[in-house]
């Protein structure tokens, strides 16, 4: 039986690069540009999938997505220097689109008949929502909160929350991918080939595949698809066919300013309405909870320790501040750590915190310099869908590989494992269903406020995880003891001195830590 165990590992043995190290600087700036065209498929998605419900034309979504870029720029930035100091890629999130569409669809805006100004209008009411929701990350972040409650999550409880923040993108994955098969299929087949067939291809140091498969696979696909573009192979298509597969139906690049330097304010001065900021905050929540998972997740793949739940605290903290930031600029979403990016940590073995603040440099630059970056974001969203498919799963793998810890020879760690997957995956489906079928959520009172907050919660699979998860595993413990659970190995790295590995990656630079001390308890 024990030619058959594996050694458990505090840190995975096979990552090259940790947050405090970092390759060549030639690597380096190719490396953070891959994590820059990585994010760019979100960046695109978001503002794409609602400014033209608000009245917006071309050129209003173009400024969005500037905007997006040069706001998470700064949050990336803020994040890996103040906050968690984690290699993350801070990028919009999906959790504030059910609150979002409730404001586009209110019918007090609905009810303006100028596009223009029903555009406008609502991104006012938008960006007072985003402020207002900033509120709950702060507060829960620096008030230490946050931090108290981590302190009762085992890695029993988040293995699944992790691994369910990368599963709950499938819908943006494979789905994506069938809107153009033609290429989809392709860049999924040769991200696959070049990041794990072909990296025994090595030259001296490198092995130039497997650490830029992004670039090496977009390339030819991206040439490709221009090639049937050009060719007429897409002249008879449906509508939907030659938005997702033509090379020149995004308008980005006609529609961007040559320079545009995106401003607070730069939409007109907020609007803010109770109920809209109510559903908003709970948008900000659930984006907190993935955020916290992804923490943990990017510290594994990063080859870091997990970090202290005052970390963790701090990091969410800055997250609001990066969503505050949102509102005041106007990006049409909060802010949350990129499990793509998180997941091309894990597939090149580099996660270098340098190179993802370069990633955030290139992400200002682009933003600003819109000619150029429209180029980039002009790739079509399959291939970018097919690049979801393989770097969700692996973070996916990442919140698996945390069970190692725990004992799963118990039946009572099966159940809350076992339970927890299959309400994370069950709940939320049923939810998106009923919203198909019906037009609206499950919860549908005459409180609109009320319904979107219940609707976002119950829509995310990693909050419903986090929610059955950490309540199963602090109330079954009758025959359950810490080590079962993990908490024996866990618990160490809450405290600041009890791990030495917790100065080393999460220190704060410039000596700050002189005047904000680490809590010794």
């Amino acid at each position: 039986m024990a030619d058959y165990q594996h050694s458990v590992e505090e840190q995975l043995p096979d990552i090259e690069y940790c947050p405090n190290d970092s390759p060549s600087w030639p690597e380096t700036i190719v490396l953070a540009f891959q994590h820059y065209v990585t994010m760019l498929g979100t960046t695109v998605l978001i503002p794409t999938m609602l400014v033209y419900q608000m009245g917006g034309d071309n050129r209003d979504k173009v400024r969005v997505i500037q905007t997006l870029l040069f706001v998470n720029g700064l949050n990336t930035l803020l994040q890996t220097l103040f906050g968690t100091r984690l290699p993350v890629v801070m990028g919009g999130s999906y959790a504030f689109l059910i609150s979002t569409m409730s404001i586009i669809n209110s019918p007090a805006l609905q009810a303006i008949y100028d596009d223009r100004e029903r555009f406008l209008r609502t991104m006012r009411e938008i960006q007072g929502a985003l402020i207002v929701a900033s509120s709950i990350q702060i507060i829960l972040g620096f008030s230490g909160l946050w931090g108290i409650l981590l302190k009762f999550i085992t890695p029993l409880a988040l293995a699944p929350v992790v691994a369910l923040v990368g599963l709950g993108l499938y819908i943006y994955g494979f789905p994506g991918v069938a809107k153009c098969v033609e290429v989809g299929i392709p860049e999924l087949i040769l991200l696959v080939i070049f990041s794990q067939y072909l990296k025994i291809v090595r030259t001296r140091r490198i092995s130039p595949f497997e650490r830029f498969p992004i670039i090496f696979s977009i390339i030819p696909v991206w040439v490709y698809a221009h090639i049937l573009t050009v060719g007429g192979a897409y002249k008879h298509a449906s509508y939907k066919g030659k938005i997702h597969c033509r090379t020149d139906r995004a308008h980005l690049v006609d529609a961007a300013p040559w320079v545009r330097l995106p401003y607070p304010l730069e939409w007109g001065a907020p609007t803010f309405n109770a109920g809209h900021a109510f559903a908003m905050m709970a948008a900000a929540l659930v984006a907190q909870i993935e955020s916290t998972a992804a923490f943990y997740g990017v510290s594994r793949v990063a080859n870091a320790t997990p970090p202290p739940t005052f970390v963790v605290g701090r990091g969410v903290g800055w997250q609001g501040i990066g969503t505050l930031m949102d509102g005041l600029f106007g990006t049409l979403s909060g802010s949350t750590v990129s499990i793509e990016n998180a997941g091309l940590i894990g597939i090149t073995r580099v996660g270098s915190r340098r190179t993802v603040q370069i990633a955030a440099i290139f992400m200002i630059f682009f933003s600003v310099f819109g000619k150029f970056g429209g180029i980039l974001a002009s790739i079509p969203q399959p291939i970018f869908a097919a690049i979801f498919c393989v770097l969700d799963g692996v973070f996916a793998a990442v919140g698996i590989s945390l069970l190692q810890f725990t004992n799963l020879n118990l039946t009572r760690n099966l159940f809350v494992l076992g339970f927890t997957l299959f309400m994370g995956f069950s709940v939320p489906r049923y939810f998106m269903e009923f919203e198909i079928v019906s037009g609206h959520g499950p919860v549908h009172t005459g409180a609109t406020w009320f319904n979107d907050i219940l609707n976002t919660i119950f829509s995310s699979n990693a909050v419903v995880a986090f929610i059955v998860a950490v309540f199963l595993d602090n109330t079954l413990i009758d025959r359950a003891t810490k080590k079962d659970r993990g908490m024996t190995w866990w618990r160490r790295f809450h405290k600041w001195r009890g791990s030495p590995t917790n100065e080393e990656f999460y220190k704060l630079p410039f000596n700050l830590n002189k005047y904000f001390p680490p809590p010794q308890i």
